[in-house]
């Protein structure tokens, strides 16, 4: 990573500011002028959802901030205060750094205003006469984001004031709502961060001051999300990834790219085996693909005029341009064509743990969850129309099954959709392909019965998608998996079979990825568990601690009639105290603790800690043997 500006955690320099726009509150640093407009209403959009009131507490949250900042910090320049989810957030141009003692200030400064239930009034004016008061009050940010409005045909532009009881104006914003009635109705909110942010994403331009806050209907439903905060520190995947020796990353290596520790391998290859078993079950069959190519074939598949920006840079090999792999689907297509195919060869169904490497701006990288080497637990499903259906069914099975086997119990599938705008520059240009395909996505994830929310313009650009939201256990959003559906890219590869009447027909695509890729899963399962993983996954499922010097040779056997029964068994023979080798086992999460001594070695029963639970249990070596092996078996949850 490169040094930063300052000891603030930057925002990625690639966020979308220009789609803030639309929504923002765009606060002025006046405050004794009025704004201008036509004569004011106090008439406030009613929101009709709990959503949309919501969203107006945040908003209204956001203008409240802004106005808490000018009164602090006069000679402030205010950028832009959208909501964001579970509150809102202010960019500000201060004359010295912000430090996290000014939050609690500037938090009481908001009480006061909501306390003082002052009154939000809309007003309007024609835009080029807005954009000629902004500039008298010296306003660049504001000025800059109305000329934009103006250019993208705005002809209008709304302004709130605020208004105190005896009518006087308080503040006022650049906005276009809403608001709720009065400063007083905004529910329950915390400031809660400060951060840098470039301005409009820019990283050429100045480095902004980002405040975020957090805005609740309730009290207690705030302080629900503050405790969650709290804990998901704890769970934070970076912070245990190190503590358990799972990754880490290297400068000299480079940015993105994790180095597996032993640990972490260990989670890998049990996943991976997972995928492989509930494959080799529902009929695939495994290939495996180089990791460069030329750059004709991402050409073929529409990838390089869709996605260069994320790829690594050609490189020049025999006169050619020769490319990373981002992903493995061109590669399967090839598989595919191979040999030639008849109607009785489908479904195909072609898997791979494929190694991809993609361009992420460093702004964006973050920890497992955004990386730039990635390995997917990719399948390439091709059939006929008429296998559709049950195809896409089994892969949500697939899902359903893997998400009972990890605790996964909230998710929700989110059917990304094509928008008509969109087609021949982010989507091929197949209007009739896209509004079937969607519907037959539609019909099939209603007859799965499964969570399922739709969305537009999220689509691939080959054809809708369905992507999995899931839920840790302390509630934790996380985009995990992702199941595509491909008309188009077959057709540019001439992909046929020969169907029962003899006819050259072209198959449909399944692009599927039920666990993800290695790093983001695990990123997840690290903190969905805790680091406290289920035995059958657990990088160490047993620790043997034997008291002394002479309980060592039997601590040995011991490990090794683990070892032979494929337990992956460890021994701390070291001379620390009995008490500081029990608790770095606990500090590693081990599931498994056996503790042996004299009544161990003369034959006696175990005497087994486990994880998470205060008292240990006395078990026979045939009783501990038989749960041990039957957890990892049967892959149970602990």
């Amino acid at each position: 990573m490169s040094p930063k500006k300052s000891d603030q955690q930057q925002i990625p320099a690639h966020e979308n500011h220009d789609k803030v726009i639309n929504q923002t509150t765009v606060t002025t640093t006046a405050t004794t002028a009025h704004a201008p407009g036509t004569a004011a209403s106090a008439e406030i959009d009613e929101p009709k959802t709990k959503e949309e009131r919501l969203e107006h507490m945040r908003h209204s949250c956001a203008h409240i901030l802004a106005q808490a900042i000018m009164e602090m910090f006069p000679d402030a320049k205010l950028a832009i205060g959208p909501t964001v989810e579970n509150g809102f957030y202010y960019d500000v141009d201060v004359p010295r750094t912000l430090i996290p003692e000014d939050l609690p200030l500037l938090e009481e400064k908001m009480r006061r205003i909501a306390k003082e239930k002052q009154t939000f009034h809309r007003l309007e004016e024609p835009i080029d006469k807005a954009i000629e008061f902004l500039k008298a009050q010296n306003d660049p940010y504001k000025v800059e984001l109305a000329e934009d409005l103006a250019k993208a045909g705005e002809r209008t532009l709304s302004f709130y004031e605020n208004r105190d009881k005896d009518g006087r104006m308080t503040f006022w914003d650049l906005c276009r709502g809403g608001h709720t009635p009065t400063t007083g109705e905004v529910g329950a909110f915390k400031l809660h961060k400060i951060a840098g942010a470039y301005w409009r994403g820019d990283e050429n331009r100045k480095m902004l001051q980002r405040i975020y806050g957090l805005c609740f209907e309730t009290k207690d439903e705030l302080n629900a999300y503050l405790k969650m905060m709290e804990e998901a520190k704890k769970r934070d995947h970076r912070k245990l990834g190190a503590e358990l020796e799972i990754f880490t990353f290297s400068e000299k290596v480079g940015p993105g790219l994790p180095l597996w520790l032993p640990n972490g391998a260990v989670l890998i290859e049990e996943l991976e085996k997972l995928a492989k078993e509930a494959e080799f079950k529902a009929g695939y069959k495994r290939v495996r693909t180089p990791l460069i190519t030329k750059e004709n074939l991402f050409i073929q598949s529409g990838h390089l005029p869709y996605y260069k920006d994320s790829m690594y840079a050609p490189m020049k090999i025999d006169n050619e341009d020769y490319y990373i792999k981002p992903m493995n689907c061109p590669f399967h297509h090839e598989c595919y064509l191979a040999s030639p195919k008849s109607y009785r060869d489908l479904p195909l169904r072609l898997a791979e743990y494929g190694t991809c490497h993609r361009y992420e701006d460093s702004g964006s990288l973050f920890g497992l969850m955004r990386v730039r080497a990635m390995q997917m637990n990719d399948a390439h499903i091709y059939c006929t129309e008429e296998q559709f259906e049950k195809e896409f069914l089994d892969v949500i099975q697939m899902y359903l099954d893997h998400f009972k086997l990890l605790g996964i119990e909230k998710y929700v599938m989110r059917l990304s959709l094509h928008a008509k705008e969109g087609l021949g520059k982010k989507y091929v240009d197949e209007p009739e392909l896209w509004l079937k395909t969607e519907e037959m996505v539609r019909k099939v994830m209603k007859k799965a019965n499964v969570p399922t929310v739709e969305v537009e313009n999220e689509a691939a650009f080959y054809g809708p998608k369905i992507d999995v939201e899931v839920w840790s256990a302390i509630g934790r959003e996380f985009t995990l998996a992702t199941n595509q559906v491909d008309f188009a890219v077959p057709k540019r590869f001439e992909m046929t079979y020969i169907d029962a009447d003899g006819q050259q027909k072209t198959p449909i695509c399944i692009h599927r990825a039920p666990l993800s890729t290695h790093e983001r899963l695990i990123g997840f399962l690290i903190e969905h568990f805790a680091g406290a993983f289920p035995t059958w996954l657990a990088p160490v499922q047993v620790k043997i601690i034997p008291v002394a010097d002479t309980h060592h040779l039997f601590a040995r056997n011991l490990q090794a009639e683990l070892a032979e029964k494929m337990v992956r068994v460890e021994i701390d023979d070291s001379h620390d105290s009995l008490g500081k080798r029990i608790r770095n086992a606990e500090m590693m999460k081990i599931p498994y603790m056996l503790v042996v001594g004299d009544k161990e070695l003369d034959g006696g029963d175990f005497a087994v800690r486990r994880y998470g639970q205060k008292e240990q249990k006395t078990l026979s070596r045939e009783q501990f043997f038989g749960q041990l092996l039957e957890e990892i078996k049967t892959r149970a949850l602990n």
